[in-house]
């Protein structure tokens, strides 16, 4: 891959997605490494790249419990340990064990997943769950990370002793200030803290009255500020047990510096996966804002992606509330020049920018704002020629420029390159530039190179109608409205409608009309033709489009119909099964009422007493057995409707067949069906899964 040079970069927009990526990173690393994102260096890195971003990005959205990647870099603390005598900050050790802890989260995550996630496990190989860091650090520090009173024997025998010597200063403190406020020497404020140090604050009238070290004064002297004699000696003791503390804290975290730098690999390792991890969770975030997808990599050069949009523009438009337009765009071997045409400010430079950028994304290892199922291939070089790049430094007019820039294109171009040529041939002469354009497109064409171009020239159109491997293409234009489309129409090349954007623009009539005579006859007739078959075509679209309506309409009504059918045929089963209990109910009653009618209270009728429970016991049975009965039915229609399900499944998939996997929006292609097993491939992830949680799409 020749990488492409900052003009690309900046023509197509890819530096506003680099810095988008950045503002998603946590760390300095991995926000310096997506500033600086480019095209990888081949297919293999490439697709390491997207299987990587895919499965990361199927666990995102699959709502699979994962932490979040929150972490400091290790950077200073590896350095550290390589020293063989440094210590670590007491942060450096907060930082190390957050990280193992964070590794650890993500491994038990990761194999709570089982085994689906190949590119992750690998990403992951050279680190390992361990709490031997974890404990070492948690046996010095405690949660407010603060070395622990029992980090060392020595370390909880010196801060008793700083305890009780504090305690000491502070009851011979209190006690001289009890007697010097009784006897009016001091300030209202009674005391001070100066140097660290705890002193009285007297009255500059009386300091003398007052033993103790003098350690300052107050702005204006009133007030003099004094250290107890009583509390010097004591508060040196106090001095000397800090230096103590200090010394023994710095030996226990020397001894825990060692212990750590036994895990220096585990440590690094833990840097580069955090630091991978915060690249790709960066990746991740903009794929999930810009609702993309990554594509499938093909084995040669070719573009096919359904529904594809200009992420800036997107976004744009979404802050602002407008429509963003989407387009379908197919280009292989056979269709590798595709000529756009039609009128200014229709769509032109913004589709050739979409499939410059998108294309750069891919090859960046990105996903890419279009539908599922798109397919791109590999570009060794991609060539941009867009706007105007007039430079002032060189004094280079932009004719002059685009010059320079063909002649470079001519220099690098071949089979695997794809040029982006934006109102190819202006900037000079419209004869000369057009003959001179329509040469670079014939050669660009015999080099076999994919291409691009916007233009007005009708030259190009022309050369791009009569050869094999070119395609013409149109932005749609509404000659009712006079409002353009912005939709890519392939087949045919479009009107510029000059004439037409003129009008909507509120240019007199009379001077369009006047220069209508300044045509050519020939230039007048072709464009009027261009224009009716556009309007033709828009109209043949529209029509389309509404049958396409009509009998999506008509497949809904049926469907509503069916629905209603099998609903309205179950509430009359129902209503008759109601009928049939009903009749049963009375005809249980009636003879029952017989039974009553029969019965002599004062004879007390054994004999019909016997015969009603009898009735009860046969009837209750009956009852038990239709329960029973109705039960199993149920049960073999349940077996049944699962098997002819299993059956409808294993009829409609087969390999090549688009699904989706049960309670997921994630579409894939199956790639084999051995059995109940089945392999299905989601973008580059590829997956073996059972037919059972396969939902059926459509053919492939």
């Amino acid at each position: 891959m020749i990488r492409p040079d900052e003009q690309t970069v900046r023509d197509l927009g890819f530096d506003q997605v680099r810095e988008w990526l950045a503002g998603y990173a946590v760390q300095p690393t991995a926000r310096g490494e997506l500033l600086a994102l480019l095209p990888v260096s081949g297919p293999r890195e490439l697709t390491a790249a997207l299987a990587l971003l895919s499965e990361w990005m199927l666990i995102r959205r699959s709502g699979a419990v994962f932490p979040a990647i929150d972490f400091e870099e290790l950077s200073a603390e590896i350095t550290m340990l390589e020293v063989r005598d440094g210590v670590l900050a007491e942060e450096g050790f907060e930082r190390i064990h957050r990280a193992s802890f964070l590794v650890n989260e993500l491994l038990r995550a990761l194999s709570e997943t089982g085994d689906g996630f190949p590119r992750l496990s690998e990403l992951f190989s050279e680190v390992f769950v361990t709490d031997e860091i974890i404990g070492s650090v948690e046996a010095v520090f405690n949660p407010q990370w603060h070395v622990r009173d029992e980090a060392s024997p020595a370390l909880k025998t010196i801060r008793e002793q700083i305890a009780e010597v504090r305690r000491q200063i502070s009851r011979n403190f209190q006690k001289v200030m009890r007697d010097l406020t009784s006897r009016g020497f001091l300030a209202d404020t009674g005391e001070a803290y100066l140097n660290n140090r705890r002193v009285l604050a007297v009255y500059s009238t009386h300091k003398r009255k007052v033993p103790g070290l003098v350690i300052g004064s107050s702005n204006t002297g009133a007030l003099t500020y004094i250290e107890p004699e009583v509390n010097i000696q004591l508060n040196f003791e106090l001095e000397a047990l800090h230096d103590d503390e200090r010394n023994e804290i710095r030996r226990i975290l020397r001894q825990l510096t060692r212990e750590i730098r036994t895990h220096r690999t585990l440590v690094e390792g833990y840097q580069r996966v955090l630091v991978r991890m915060d690249y790709l969770q960066a990746c991740t975030r903009l794929a999930i804002e810009l609702e993309a997808s990554v594509p499938a990599l093909a084995s040669e050069p070719l573009i096919r992606m359904k529904r594809a949009y200009h992420p800036i523009l997107w976004i744009n438009n979404k802050r602002s509330g407008r429509n963003t337009f989407p387009q379908d765009i197919s280009m292989d071997k056979f269709s590798r020049m595709l000529v756009i045409s039609g009128p200014n400010a229709g769509g032109k430079s913004i589709t050739l920018k979409t499939i410059g950028l998108l294309q750069l994304m891919f090859q960046s290892g990105l996903a890419v704002p279009a539908e599922e199922g798109a397919e791109l291939g590999m570009f060794e070089s991609i060539l941009t020629d867009i706007g105007d790049n007039q430079s002032i430094e060189n004094q280079l007019s932009t004719y002059s420029y685009r010059l320079r820039r063909m002649k470079y294109f001519l220099d690098v171009a071949n089979r695997r390159s794809l040029v982006l040529l934006d109102e190819f041939g202006t900037g000079s002469d419209p004869d000369l530039g057009g003959a001179l354009a329509e040469v670079f497109f014939e050669e660009l064409y015999n080099r076999k190179s994919f291409g691009v171009i916007t233009t007005h020239y009708s030259n190009i159109k022309l050369k791009a109608a009569q050869l094999r491997n070119a395609v013409n293409g149109c932005m749609l234009f509404n000659t009712e409205t006079l409002e353009p489309m912005y939709r890519l129409s392939l087949g045919q090349p479009g009107s510029s409608f000059t004439f037409e954007v003129a009008e909507m623009n509120g240019i007199p009539t009379a001077l369009i009309e006047e220069a209508r005579t300044r045509m050519s006859e020939q230039k007048v007739q072709m464009d009027k033709l261009l224009s009716s078959l556009q309007s033709e075509k828009t109209r043949f679209e529209k029509l389309s489009d509404e049958a396409r309506k009509a009998g999506e309409e008509a497949s809904r009504a049926i469907q509503d119909f069916e629905k209603k059918k099998d609903r309205y045929e179950e509430k009359l089963s129902r209503q008759s099964d109601t009928i049939e209990r009903n009749n049963k109910y009375l005809n249980h009653g009636r003879r029952m009422v017989q039974f009553i009618d029969g019965w002599n209270l004062r004879a007390k009728n054994k004999e019909l007493l016997e015969e009603i429970r009898k009735y009860v016991v046969v009837e209750k049975t009956k009852i038990d057995e239709e329960r029973r009965e109705k039960a199993l039915r149920k049960k073999v229609v349940q077996k049944r409707e699962e098997k002819e399900d299993q059956q409808l499944r294993r009829e409609r998939i087969r390999v090549g067949s688009l699904v989706r996997l049960t309670g997921t929006k994630q579409t894939g292609t199956v790639l084999e069906l051995e059995g109940e097993e089945v392999v299905v491939a989601f973008g580059v992830f590829r997956t073996r899964t059972g037919i059972d949680r396969l939902e059926f799409i459509r053919e492939g």
